[in-house]
């Protein structure tokens, strides 16, 4: 099911979200209606209190290809990059964003599993983007220069 993305204003943007602590259909219902939403939308990333639901639960869409990331915590940060970012959840806008350009994280699978992952590059950025959501921090809180933009 496409769930609406919630616009910036919406007091769950700037909600610290709650750690997912029941790993079951909810939650797959959850992820899959996420996935439909961020594909129709054709973006790199989608948080859960994008679609109103605050809870830490992110996906990610890359080259590197899809994935889900249930309670995700950052190991290490290393190198700098800036780039262009925009968001779903602010409309008509981009600004540059300064991130690191490598991270490790440690998170769980819709089914409860740890793993680690590594990520370099965009895909480093859009973890780090997704990531900020579940801490109420949008992009245009670490951007500079915002422009207006055609969605």
């Amino acid at each position: 099911m496409i769930r609406e993305i919630v616009q910036v204003g919406d007091e769950v943007l700037r909600t610290k979200c709650e750690p997912v602590t029941v790993f079951d259909k909810n939650l797959w219902t959850l992820l899959d209606d996420m996935k439909e939403t961020l594909r129709k939308e054709e973006g790199a990333g989608l948080a859960a209190p994008q679609v109103g639901v605050p809870v830490r639960a992110v996906l990610v869409d890359v080259e590197e290809g899809f994935f889900e990331f249930i309670n995700p915590v950052f190991v290490w940060q290393k190198g700098e990059q800036s780039g262009a970012e925009g968001c779903l959840s602010v409309r008509g806008k981009a600004g540059n964003v300064t991130r690191p350009s490598k991270v490790k994280i440690i998170f769980q699978d819709r089914k409860g599993e740890k793993y680690s992952l590594v990520a370099r590059g965009f895909f480093a950025r859009a973890v780090c983007h997704e990531c900020d959501h579940l801490d109420g921090v949008l992009y245009t809180d670490k951007a500079t220069e915002i422009r207006e933009v055609e969605d």
